[in-house]
């Protein structure tokens, strides 16, 4: 982030005579070793000043002069942290807080081009025009901003150097293809988070690199990228003001930014400013586009590459000789026109809009009556925005903080402490972090004022630690939620040539290792990612996994060719085939009822001919599977296979999957329905059945097979071992339903399911019961063998084709017992002519009584003695 000017107000100065110590500038495109001039030029002196567009960028290359020159000889200023030893000869700034009064032989100002910037070129312009070292001045930018520092500053010596490397557009490129070692840069948070988030996804992670972080965040994001840890960077335009890294290519995800008040097209110049930071040294460089951002003009493209850019029109000036007289003298001050051609009023900074504000304020003008509080005033307004919360809370904390300091002379700890207090909480998202690192950083500026605090060493420690505390827990969150350390490593491996093998390995267990990582284990044939992993990461597992897969497949597939038919399984009632416990195929409809087709799951790492043998092996494993399960059913076809007769008859049943239906009144000879008898089939009421198939397990896998070969769900079964089943109360079935569920082996009435074998065992029994005795009670424990209640078992044998007189209650005026539930024989055909009269007569003389009273009920009891 930016820090504010310094406090220090200087006179404006006239452009430099010949006279005075030289100023120089050495102007180029990135990339061309102008940083390290100057600092060399500079520790050559016995002193000097080095200003930096960037708080990091000045911490950065303190360390690099501490390194050269000691711990005691160097100093830091920025807006919020100062290392001032008392022997310290050279300093390392952000411009803002450069020492203007501190007489120094060298003073350089990097970035001058800065100049030109909206809302800080009034900074820099300052000082280019007044900041000058009494034996050695340097202005380090680009070559933009040449022809106005010949205007400005006469005598200037300028040198161009070109770059080191070349760069290069390379045009659009997919963000799954970009190469490693990339930079994408977009212009907005949301952006940076969102493209983050797809690298991760695909490449395993990358670096996150904004203007909001904390100066020890960033450095901790960029240490990540330059150990390798991750192979990509996503950053706003930060990245183009002097961080020096491993770039190899920048792509661009966006063209425009937002620039403080309207969303503005970059100019070529600043696209080779970001571009700039691909290809360091010697190193060539590349960049083009990526996402959903449009091609490169080929104006810019050009300029880029050939580093030809128009030059400034102006730059921002503000008066820095400034009257504190009062409020309303300071901002006059600050409102002057420029003095020179080619300077352009600076538009209203923070800081100016902070004192139109209180400058307002009654409360505020009644402690501003003499110039030495205006200058505290001004001071105040100064201090930095990093919140960026708008402008109504800004102005009110600098309000609350200006008038404290007059009031009591400085910022007690007691006022201080609530306000840090809410600042070092450590829970929350990236964003609430960050939140309060801007918040602060804000007190860490006020605290490095040693006459605004009490205990000014105190409250910088606290300050410095909560930021640094804040910056630590901010990277372990970026970390955590943009990369992926394990498919980082493997994102890297994957990037190889396809010759390279992998070192992979699918253990017994079915787990997948590829480099050492576990990504997942394979269920059947197909691979399924760790459940660790995060749903985003899926692809780059299956990438990994794919590799490990071609030469493990082909050794599963042998190893499963080779299986007994002990480690398979058919689920009867889902139809799924299973290989030690994972789906590997289903059933579906086939040729034949008794010859379901089988389809393999569908596994990407299979090939065809791998199918088709999984497939044949799952046929014969299903065939098997039937003839022992269904086997009473295969040992009859088998037996009939030499008598035509009987052939005929058994493969219909077989057809129909063991339970067929009769034609007509079809009677079977009785030396063919003795032969199926002994072969364990069974002929009842126009139907041929097999008894032993429909028992649980058999009757299971038969509903499956019927369902798929009719394509027509079988409505639900009874559970396994129950004769009958009442039926949902509404339950309306359709004559398919019906027929489905005789196929099966049920019976239907209209409230009950009755297996097939007791319903037509009850039939036979009682049939003929009733032609033998002519009529008689019903049994006692009947009810009980077919399973249902008493109440219903007259509705349920009428069902099945018997002739059942109900039970009736004697009226009020008869005595004896009640009517039992009776049995009546079956009706006869009547015959023709004679014969019919006669038989009439035979039939009333065999019919029963009507049962109108108690002794009609007791002739039926004395004639079944």
């Amino acid at each position: 982030m930016m820090d504010t000017p310094s406090r220090q107000a200087t006179r404006l100065r006239p452009p430099a005579s010949p006279e005075d110590a030289p100023v120089r500038a050495v102007l180029g495109p990135t990339n061309t070793g102008k940083t390290h001039l100057a600092l060399e030029r500079m520790l050559a002196h016995t002193s000097g000043i080095m200003g930096f567009p960037l708080r990091l960028l000045a911490r950065e290359n303190y360390e690099r002069m501490v390194r050269l020159k000691g711990v005691r000889a160097v100093g830091l200023i920025t807006g919020e942290e100062k290392i001032i030893p008392s022997g310290a000869r050279w300093f390392s700034c952000t411009v803002e807080a450069m020492p203007m009064d501190r007489p120094v032989d060298f003073i350089a100002v990097d970035e001058i081009q800065l100049c030109a910037d909206p809302e800080r070129g009034h900074v820099f312009t300052d000082r280019l025009l007044n900041a000058r070292g009494q034996s050695e001045t340097l202005f380090l930018g680009a070559e933009t901003i040449a022809p106005l520092l010949r205007s400005l500053i006469r005598g200037i010596e300028i040198e161009s150097r070109p770059r080191l490397s070349d760069l290069t557009y390379t045009g659009f490129t997919r963000l799954s293809r970009l190469p490693p070692r990339s930079a994408i840069v977009a212009f907005s948070a949301g952006e940076v988070y969102a493209i983050a988030e797809a690298i991760r996804r695909r490449r395993g992670g990358c670096a996150v690199v904004m203007g909001q972080l904390s100066p020890r965040t960033r450095n901790a994001q960029v240490d990540l990228y330059q150990k390798r840890e991750v192979d990509y960077l996503v950053a706003t335009d930060a990245i183009g003001m002097g961080l020096n890294m491993d770039i190899h290519h920048v792509a661009f995800a966006g063209l425009s930014k937002f620039d403080g008040s309207q969303r503005r097209l970059l100019a070529p110049a600043e696209i080779a400013q970001i571009a700039g930071r691909a290809g360091r040294g010697t190193q060539d460089g590349t960049f083009g586009t990526t996402g959903d951002c449009p091609p490169l003009p080929e104006s810019s493209v050009e300029a880029v590459e050939n580093h030809q850019f128009e030059a400034l029109h102006h730059l921002y000036w503000r008066n820095s000789a400034l009257d504190y007289t009062s409020p309303r003298a300071l901002y006059a001050s600050l409102c002057q026109k420029p003095p020179y051609p080619g300077l352009r009023a600076a538009e209203p900074a923070s800081d100016i809009i902070v004192l139109s504000a209180l400058m307002r304020d009654t409360a505020i003008q009644s402690l501003t009556r003499e110039p030495g509080r205006t200058r505290l005033l001004w001071e105040v307004c100064q201090i930095p925005d990093f919140r960026k919360l708008g402008e109504d809370s800004h102005i009110r904390q600098c309000a609350q903080i200006f008038t404290v300091l007059v009031k009591k002379g400085h910022l007690p700890s007691s006022w201080l402490e609530p306000r840090l207090a809410n600042l070092e909480r450590t829970e929350g998202d990236i964003d609430a972090l960050m939140q309060r690192l801007m918040g602060i950083r804000i007190w860490a500026y006020v605290a490095t004022r040693s006459d605004w605090v009490e205990n000014p060493q105190l409250w910088r420690t606290r300050t410095r630690t909560i930021e640094d505390t804040l910056s630590d827990l901010l990277h372990e969150r970026l970390a955590a939620r943009f990369v992926d350390k394990r498919a980082t490593s493997l994102a890297r491996r994957l990037e190889e040539a396809d010759s390279k093998p992998l070192l992979s390995a699918i253990t017994r267990t079915g787990e997948v290792s590829v480099e050492g990582h576990a990504v997942g284990h394979m269920q059947g044939f197909a691979f399924i990612p760790d459940q660790d992993a995060a749903r985003s990461d899926q692809p780059l597992l299956m990438r990994a996994a794919r590799r490990a897969a071609r030469s493990e497949i082909p050794r599963r597939v042998t190893h499963f060719l080779q299986t007994p038919d002990e480690s398979l399984t058919l689920d009867p009632a889902t139809g799924i085939l299973l290989w030690e416990g994972d789906a590997i195929g289903h059933l579906q409809k086939g040729e034949e009822l008794l010859r379901p087709a089988v389809h393999v799951t569908t596994a990407e790492f299979l090939e065809p001919s791998h199918r088709e043998r999984i497939r044949m092996r799952l046929t014969a494993f299903v065939a098997a599977t039937l003839h022992s399960t269904l086997a009473p059913l295969y040992r009859a076809a088998q037996a009939v296979a030499d008598k035509p007769a009987l052939r005929g008859l058994i493969h219909g049943l077989m057809e129909q999957g063991g339970i067929m239906t009769l034609p007509g009144n079809n009677v079977l000879p009785k030396k063919d329905a003795h032969a199926l008898h002994k072969l364990g089939l069974r002929v009842g009421k126009n139907i041929l059945f097999c008894p032993q198939l429909l028992r649980p397990q058999p009757m299971t896998l038969r509903a499956l097979l019927i369902q798929l070969y009719t394509g027509h769900a079988v409505p639900p079964l009874p559970k396994p071992g129950a004769v009958s089943r009442r039926l949902p109360p509404d339950t309306r079935l359709s004559a398919q339903d019906r027929a489905l569920l005789l196929q099966t082996g049920w019976h239907c009435t209209e409230d009950f399911l009755i297996r097939l074998d007791i319903a037509q065992e009850t039939y036979k029994t009682l049939s003929e019961l009733a032609v033998r005795s002519g009529g008689c009670p019903l049994q006692p424990g009947m009810a009980s063998r077919l399973g249902v209640p008493a109440a219903d078992l007259p509705d349920v044998l009428t069902s099945l084709g018997l002739r059942v007189q109900k039970a009736s209650v004697l009226g009020k005026k008869h005595f004896g017992p009640a009517t039992p539930t009776l049995l009546l024989p079956p009706r006869t055909p009547a015959p023709d002519g004679k014969r019919r009269q006669q038989s009439a007569r035979t039939e009333r003389r065999r019919t029963i009584p009507p049962v109108t009273g108690p002794f009609a009920a007791l002739a039926v009891l004395q004639k079944r003695r």
